[in-house]
């Protein structure tokens, strides 16, 4: 071969070289770039990241911590290795943000007070205190003075029970609405009647004397005397269904009645209103308990007569 063909030849022979060198070349630079995406993408434990990077991955990344959302960094010993890393924006671990749950307890329950019922005295001293209060007169035409003594020992105010003892009296459907009899509260001169509290042996002695057994448990009239059994002033009676304090009116109602006049009565038929000259601790006889010797309207509430 001549000279000339032996360059020409050296020459495409060159040229195949060179393309072949650059097609590695180009092949080199693509097998770079995907490794780079590979550990660009993917984590250490084989998970890829997601939520905002930590502060730690920013600098191996070349950026600055304050470019981004900062999570707390973690001490490899405290994460397991199995675990993926949390995103920096979850919340605190449940060990310091979740509120450990309220064990059920049954609610404490108390139950309200027993009533008790007073303590009556079975004796005083005998001797009597007159209250110390006074009021004005209630009712028209004949104006009885009354006064209200208590047995020493009782153990109630003699003035509070002169007090209640006039509020009856004078209540619009006491006996004051007869339009003839009315009545005061005095402490002293000279009265008409006497009302006197006293324990169940008082009673007994007084009401006894004139001939009249209460055997501790009731009341009596004698003369000029209302005797009031404590046992009933403070507890009523069971025959009764009202509170004690309109029993007390039944008491004194019943007594003055006596006072002014008026007899024992009976139940006037079942159903209705029991008179209050009615003997009503001795049972009510299918009528209703009642305090009052009139009705709302003003009528007297009335019985057939009884010894």
């Amino acid at each position: 071969m001549s000279r000339a063909g032996q360059r020409r030849a050296g020459a495409h022979a060159g040229r195949r070289r060179r393309r072949s060198g650059g097609s590695y070349v180009l092949l080199g630079l693509v097998f770079v770039a995907l490794l780079g995406v590979i550990v660009f993408t993917v984590r250490p434990g084989g998970w890829p990241r997601t939520g905002t990077a930590s502060a730690a991955d920013s600098r191996s990344q070349g950026r600055s911590p304050g470019s981004v959302s900062a999570a707390p960094v973690t001490s490899p010993s405290a994460v397991s290795s199995t675990s993926p890393s949390a995103p920096a924006s979850t919340s605190a671990s449940p060990s310091s943000s979740t509120t450990p749950p309220v064990t059920p307890s049954a609610t404490a329950t108390t139950s309200p007070p027993a009533t008790t019922s007073p303590t009556v005295p079975k004796s005083g001293t005998g001797v009597f205190a007159t209250a110390l209060a006074s009021g004005a007169a209630a009712g028209h035409g004949d104006i009885r003075h009354y006064k209200v003594e208590v047995e020493g020992g009782a153990g109630i105010s003699a003035a509070s029970a002169a007090h209640e003892i006039q509020s009856i009296l004078a209540n619009p459907r006491g006996w004051t609405a007869d339009g003839h009899d009315g009545f005061q509260l005095v402490s002293s001169g000279t009265v008409d009647f006497v009302i006197k509290i006293a324990t169940p042996d008082t009673t007994d002695a007084i009401c006894g004397a004139a001939g009249l057994h209460t055997h501790g448990e009731v009341n009596c009239d004698v003369g000029p005397t209302v005797v009031v059994n404590l046992k009933r002033w403070l507890l009523g009676s069971p025959e009764f269904d009202g509170p004690v304090v309109d029993y007390r009116a039944l008491i004194i109602n019943h007594e003055v009645g006596h006072r002014i006049g008026h007899g024992h009565e009976t139940c006037p038929g079942p159903g209705m209103l029991a008179p209050v000259m009615m003997q009503q601790i001795d049972g009510l006889k299918g009528c209703k308990a009642n305090q009052w010797p009139y009705d709302a309207e003003g009528h007297y509430i009335q019985g057939p007569s009884v010894p």
